[in-house]
Parts: C-alpha cells; sequence; structure tokens
C-alpha cells in the first residue's frame, strides 16, 4: 500500500493550527474553519418531479480558482410546481482534463448542513481530509456543489437570534442527561421552535425533507443539460444518495457512499438512531483510552496508566472551577473552558485517531491548568451529532425533523436518556433528549418517504464504512447494503467518520468506481494506512 499521510492540520485546517500555537506558545493570524451527519411508491414519488418545469441552463460566474457559481430556483413543493420558488447556490469546478471528461459528479458532504459549495472552494486546501477528490476524479468530472435547501446558500434557516444562540450554548452540565434539568430542555425546545416559526414559514420547514432534495439535484442535472449523473455522499450525504437513486434510477451512472447511515432507521424512530451514534461515539473514545493505557506512560502519559480515570476527573474539575481564557490572536476569544466544553472537544477529536496526538495534547495542558487548547477546538465544532450551538444547529435540526419520525410524548425520551446513558457512560448524556425539538417540531411533513431506499436499476452501489466510525456505525453499513438492491461493501480498519481521501487502498476503490464504474470483491478490507498513536504532538511538561 501507498503509505498514507495522517493530517490532523488538514482535516481540521486552522482551529488545529491554532491550538498548536496555544501548545508551543506562538501566534498567528489564522481564523478557525470547521471541524471534525415516508416514500410514496417509487414511481409516484418520481412523479411530482417529472412534472415540474425543467430550469434553463444556469447562469455561471466566476468564484474562485476553475470555479463557476450559479443559482437555480426549484419549486418549495413539487406537487406544486408553479408556486412558490426556493433558490439553490450551485458551484461547480471543471474537469482539469476536459478532453477525458466523463460527466458531472454531484457530492453532498454531509450534516446535515453543511454547506457543499463551501467544502468545494476549500478542497484544495484539505487534502487528507474525507470527501477530498483525488486529482484523477477532479480530471475527469465537473465536480457540482449544491447547497441544498435550507443550508448554507441555498436560503439558510435561521430559527435563533445571535444571543439565543450564544444562550443556549452555556450552562451544560456534563453528569446531567441532556446538560441540563428536563424543565429547562422543554423551555430550550419551545424557544427554538417558536424561533423557526418566528423566522421561517411553516410550508418551507416543511419542505427540507431529503427526498425534496433529491428532486432538487435532478433539477440541477436537468439545468446541466446531463442524461446521467455520478454521485458521491458522505455521511448524510448516504441518505440523499440512495433517495436519488430511489426515486431517478435511471439518472445514476455511479453511486459511492461513505461512512453510510443506515436509511432505514433514518426515517424510523429518532431515540434509536441518537442512541446508536452514542453508543458508537463512546467506542472511539474507548478506542483512545485503551490506545493510550496499552501505549503506556512513556508515549502517552495523560492519566499515568488510567487514562480513564484521569478523563473523569479532569471533567469534573473542569465542571466545577472552569478555566479561564485569555483572548489570543489567531484563536479562540476569551472565555471559559468547562467540563462539558471539554468533553464536546474531547468526542470530536476522539473520533479520528489522525487527531488522538492533538487530543493527548490538548488534554495534558488542561491538566496543567491551561485550557486554551480544548477551547479553540470546542469553538472549531461545527457540525455534531448532538445540538451544540456553535455548529450549524439550526439547518442541522431542521432537517432532521423533516425526515424523522419522532415520537411526542415525553417518556419516550425519558427512556431513551436512561438508556443512553446506561450503554455510553461518557457520551450518552450528550445524546440524551436530542430529539426533542423534533419533537414538537412545528411543521411536519405530511407527503414523507417511507418505503425503504433500495435505489432498485441502478448499477451496484460502493459502500464504505469504517470499522470505528463515531457517527455512523459499522452495521448500518451492513444495513445499507442489505438495504440497496445491488452494493458492495469495503471496510477500513480504525477510527475515524469518511474513510475516502484518507486511506490509500479506499482511495484506489472509490477513484475505480467513479471514474471506470469497477469495484473490489464484496467484503474487501482496507487496512490502515499508519498505525494509530495517542503519543502528543507537544512533550508533556515534566
Amino acid at each position: 500500500m501507498v503509505r498514507s499521510r495522517p493530517r490532523p492540520a488538514a482535516r481540521y485546517g486552522a482551529a488545529v493550527a491554532a491550538a498548536l500555537m496555544v501548545l508551543t506558545g506562538c501566534s498567528s493570524g489564522a481564523s478557525g474553519p470547521r471541524s471534525t451527519s415516508g416514500p410514496r411508491s417509487t414511481s409516484s414519488a418520481a412523479a411530482p418531479s417529472a412534472s415540474a418545469p425543467s430550469p434553463g441552463p444556469p447562469t455561471w460566474s466566476t468564484c474562485g480558482k476553475n470555479l463557476e457559481c450559479a443559482t437555480i430556483k426549484v419549486p418549495q413543493e413539487y406537487t406544486e410546481p408553479d408556486g412558490a420558488q426556493i433558490p439553490l447556490a450551485v458551484m461547480r469546478h471543471r474537469a482539469t482534463d476536459p478532453a477525458h471528461r466523463i460527466g458531472s459528479l454531484f457530492f453532498n458532504p454531509g450534516g446535515p448542513g453543511v454547506p457543499a459549495t463551501e467544502t468545494l472552494r476549500n478542497l484544495p486546501k484539505t487534502a487528507g481530509t474525507p470527501g477530498a477528490f483525488s486529482p484523477a476524479v477532479l480530471a475527469r468530472f465537473d465536480v457540482i456543489a449544491m447547497d441544498p435547501r435550507g443550508v448554507g446558500g441555498s436560503q439558510a434557516v435561521r430559527c435563533l437570534t445571535d444571543e439565543q444562540r450564544a444562550g443556549f450554548g452555556t450552562s451544560f452540565d456534563p453528569a446531567v442527561p441532556g446538560g441540563k434539568p428536563l424543565p429547562r430542555l422543554l423551555a430550550d425546545a419551545a424557544a427554538f421552535t417558536d424561533g423557526c416559526v418566528e423566522h421561517q414559514s411553516k410550508e418551507f420547514l416543511a419542505s427540507l425533507s431529503t427526498d425534496n432534495v433529491a428532486r432538487d439535484i435532478d433539477q440541477v442535472r436537468s439545468a446541466l443539460g446531463e442524461d446521467k449523473i455520478t454521485y458521491y455522499g458522505l455521511s448524510y450525504g448516504t441518505v440523499v444518495g440512495p433517495m436519488y437513486a430511489t426515486l431517478f434510477p435511471h439518472r445514476v451512472r455511479q453511486m459511492v457512499l461513505d461512512a453510510p447511515v443506515d436509511t432505514n432507521l433514518w426515517f424510523g424512530n429518532s431515540l434509536t438512531f441518537l442512541n446508536d451514534v452514542a453508543v458508537a461515539s463512546e467506542r472511539t473514545l474507548n478506542a483512545w483510552f485503551e490506545t493510550c493505557r496499552t501505549e503506556g506512560t512513556a508515549v502517552c502519559p495523560f492519566g499515568a496508566g488510567d487514562p480513564q480515570a484521569a478523563f473523569d476527573a479532569l471533567i469534573d474539575t473542569l465542571e466545577a472551577k472552569p478555566l479561564k481564557i485569555a483572548p489570543a490572536e489567531g484563536a479562540a476569544s476569551g472565555g471559559e473552558l468547562d467540563g462539558a466544553m471539554a468533553l464536546e472537544a474531547t468526542r470530536a477529536l476522539a473520533g479520528d485517531q489522525n487527531t488522538w496526538p492533538l487530543l493527548t495534547s490538548a488534554l495534558l495542558a488542561a491538566r496543567d491548568g491551561n485550557g486554551a487548547p480544548l477551547y479553540t477546538l470546542w469553538s472549531s465544532v461545527t457540525v455534531s451529532p448532538f445540538p451544540v450551538p456553535t455548529g450549524m444547529f439550526e439547518a442541522h435540526t431542521a432537517v432532521r425533523c423533516a425526515d424523522w419520525q419522532t415520537p411526542v410524548g415525553i417518556a419516550a425520551h425519558k427512556a431513551a436518556a436512561a438508556k443512553a446513558v446506561t450503554e455510553a457512560k461518557r457520551i450518552g448524556t450528550r445524546a440524551a433528549y436530542s430529539a426533542l425539538n423534533c419533537a414538537r417540531w412545528p411543521a411536519p411533513n405530511k407527503d414523507r418517504v417511507t418505503e425503504p431506499l433500495t435505489g432498485a436499476g441502478t448499477p451496484p452501489s460502493l459502500v464504505v464504512a469504517g470499522r470505528l466510525d463515531p457517527v455512523t456505525p459499522h452495521h448500518w453499513a451492513e444495513n445499507m447494503t442489505r438495504t440497496l438492491d445491488s452494493a458492495v461493501l469495503v471496510t477500513r480498519e480504525g477510527v475515524g467518520h469518511g474513510s475516502y481521501g484518507t486511506n490509500s487502498c479506499v482511495d484506489s476503490a472509490v477513484d475505480a468506481a467513479l471514474i471506470h464504474g469497477t469495484h473490489p470483491a464484496d467484503g474487501t478490507v482496507c487496512e490502515t494506512d499508519t498505525p494509530a498513536t495517542t503519543r502528543p504532538l507537544v512533550p508533556a511538561k515534566r
């Protein structure tokens, strides 16, 4: 195998750089970007898009190196094609070898709530990041980024004022399920959903479902004049892809699904879905603990041989007495680091073995009274499976609530919270009650898709899953492979969310699927290119 490139700085961008600056005592002017989510019958579901008038060719304008941008308007509801419309932000990266261009490659980087256009613009800066296309793919395809409705430049959902958003991120207790007493969580849910109705129409909120996103993709395909599209989806993008393939199977040339979601569970009981995520995240944190302990104190000095006990003690200490964080140029603004923030930053960093050395360094710094690295990393978390006001909270929640079936009765949420904290000792409190907003969602989606997303009639899909994924557990990939009419499963060993762009074996398989339509044997296993280590990036103080 080709040697891989463990690039935590590439994946987490300037947030990692800023944290390292704090650890080493340097300063920088860099700013912190994101870090590191029922159908009608197939024929009747596809019909509304077929009846919608096709948009004309887009008017492109240059918006970066080899990038073009356009706005394409689509129906808010495809059952009312002549009614209200939604502007979609679309970006195109032209094939670098136009003489050998294959066609258009659509991609969705996940979330929900991650703007595809922003991701495409940053791809040259993020080599070694999950979802970063290889030069071979960029040569052969026009890569098309469409911000899904309600996300980024496509009329982003807004439910909170800046003041409310800041308030939602304070006063969490990592020892309490949901972070706050249940009455306060219910009050927060009421404020959030009331704010959504105040700032958005119910009709718009109800239209944010994945089936409409798939229809939007087909409108963009039509505007581009493409007969078929190639598709790559990461995380939530693996819900969008099978939906498109199920509604428009004759329009799919090839499809790759990376870090797949169990689509049956996504459209099923959201409480079970969130419990699975909490358990998966707990497993990756436990993997860091076990690796630190196994490598020994000469490599991983945090905890002096018992990192779990040391971590729990650190969280309790920070919650009782948060560390003050002075403003620092190029890093996060001043504030304080408490136990809940440290737990969330740790959850994110433990979920990628390439960032384990940074996690070790940040925990050692916090132990020694320097909370700035963890605080900087916490403030950079823009996507989380659980509500994080520093993240794309509104768009993330709105899309999920349009798709999910969430129990309304509080008893079901209480039972799910108890289950989560039992099965995921540390992360379970993060998952508990995190579906309350959807329980009282004010804009129900009455024509949601309910049938299994089989993609029947499309070429075989390539499904790629990590063995220890902190967000989409491996058994979801197994379930997706069984649900799809035809699919091949490739497993990457190691810890991380998303595999393409981070593993040479996976890269070869995905490139072959996208470019040539060929697949490895079902059940292929890709070993990790670089063994995981918890050795700190910055040596511990003696």
